[in-house]
């Protein structure tokens, strides 16, 4: 019988959906779902450099507007559960277009909004609304990529959407400097269409005195080009390793593997990056402290992808038959520490500086990493101590 608990994609029919769909017919659903997880990037990515008119407008200060942004990642934790779990019983498409009156509304209430609690309001059910894209996507490519091939596609799916992060701050920008913020949530409900980083980013506009929003929106451009860059070069190299390691143990397969392909990201790329953007700000003026922070935003947005790509998909290798649900818990769980690291982000610039600030960041990265090491040694122990339906080789090839 059918209930809440049971599985869409049952494990002794993922063979046959595998094949049921040609090549081309699998590009064309990859760029379908990448449309839709251009969403949540877009609809984040565009508040942030509107928060200074925003601040204006009602009468408050940047830290205070900012809560906003720990308030959407807040909804976009509790959504993207939401959707996930509801899209195994009655199906990825039906939380697509539910969830789109919800972003209708709350943009629309976003530009009518008077008062900061108003805005806090329509950001949550803004974003709850869109929150499904990332999650639902991730889900519908488990559902109809092989293993060894779901790097590439999740690759590609993520440099799509991560797209939006590389236009959205600029458009966002723009609108706010020679438009209105307010206009712009309009035009987001009626199309029904790593944000920490995004603050540090904007604060380099106070730093070198760029007061023009659509400039400051386009000093985001670096960092989302590279995770477009990123992100497809991250997936294909967590597949190549598969392969490899795969091969190293005669066709034993251990998902962990994948995991291998982001030392470079997190060891070295990420850190680096954030630490020495902190610096940079803060002894390098002019022109050349400028351009040095946009080249660390380029190899920040590159290094993340390294990271946050092969997890994806080891999300997905483990627990295939439930990846949307998955891929919605890790982001519901990235979601909810974002949601209060990203409150923190000003106040310890105004208490410490950019510098220090930067540098606790860089060196949290580090520990995440060391937890991603203990993982890739002794993930199957992990696995073997709680049964949660984890997937095998017979049933995820």
């Amino acid at each position: 019988m059918v209930s809440e608990q049971s599985p869409l994609l049952a494990s002794t029919a993922h063979k046959s959906i595998n094949d049921r769909f040609a090549p081309h017919e699998k590009r064309w659903i990859v760029f379908l779902v990448s449309c839709a997880g251009l969403l949540p990037m877009f609809v984040q990515g565009t508040f942030v450099p509107s928060i200074p008119q925003i601040a204006k407008d009602l009468t408050s200060t940047h830290a205070t507007v900012s809560l906003s942004i720990s308030v959407s990642i807040l909804a976009t934790a509790v959504g993207s559960l939401v959707w996930a779990s509801y899209s195994s019983l009655y199906g990825r498409r039906l939380m697509y277009l539910w969830g789109m009156p919800f972003l209708c509304a709350g943009s629309c209430g976003v530009a009518m909004s008077t008062s900061l609690w108003s805005l806090l309001f329509w950001r949550f059910v803004q974003t709850f609304g869109c929150s499904g894209g990332i999650a639902l996507g991730a889900g519908v490519i488990g559902d109809i990529y092989k293993l060894e091939e779901r790097g590439a596609a999740i690759g590609v799916f993520y440099g799509a959407t991560l797209l939006g992060l590389a236009i959205a701050p600029f458009l966002g920008g723009t609108a706010a400097q020679y438009w209105s913020w307010r206009n712009l949530q309009y035009s987001i409900g009626a199309s029904d269409n790593h944000l920490s980083f995004h603050i540090l980013t904007a604060v380099q506009g106070l730093r070198y005195g760029i007061v023009n929003e659509a400039i400051i929106g386009a000093c985001f451009l670096p960092n989302g080009l590279g995770n477009f860059m990123g992100a497809p070069i991250s997936g294909r190299l967590s597949d190549t390793i598969v392969r490899r390691w795969r091969k190293k143990r005669n066709g034993v397969w251990f998902p962990e593997d994948r995991l291998r392909a982001t030392w470079i990201g997190g060891l070295f790329m990420v850190p680096l990056s954030v630490g020495a953007s902190g610096l940079i700000t803060t002894y390098v003026g002019g022109p050349i402290g400028l351009s040095l922070n946009l080249l660390c935003f380029f190899m920040n947005g590159m290094g993340v992808d390294f990271v946050f790509n092969p997890i994806a998909s080891y999300n997905v290798d483990i627990m295939h038959s439930r990846s949307a649900e998955i891929t919605a818990a890790n982001a519901a769980v990235r979601s909810l520490i974002i949601s209060v690291v990203t409150a923190l982000v000003i106040p310890s610039i105004e208490c410490i500086g950019v510098a220090w600030t930067n540098i606790i960041a860089a060196i949290l990265a580090i520990i995440g990493q060391g937890i991603i090491f203990l993982t890739i040694r002794y993930g199957d122990r992990m696995r073997a101590c709680v049964d949660v339906g984890f997937s095998t080789t017979d049933n995820n090839s």
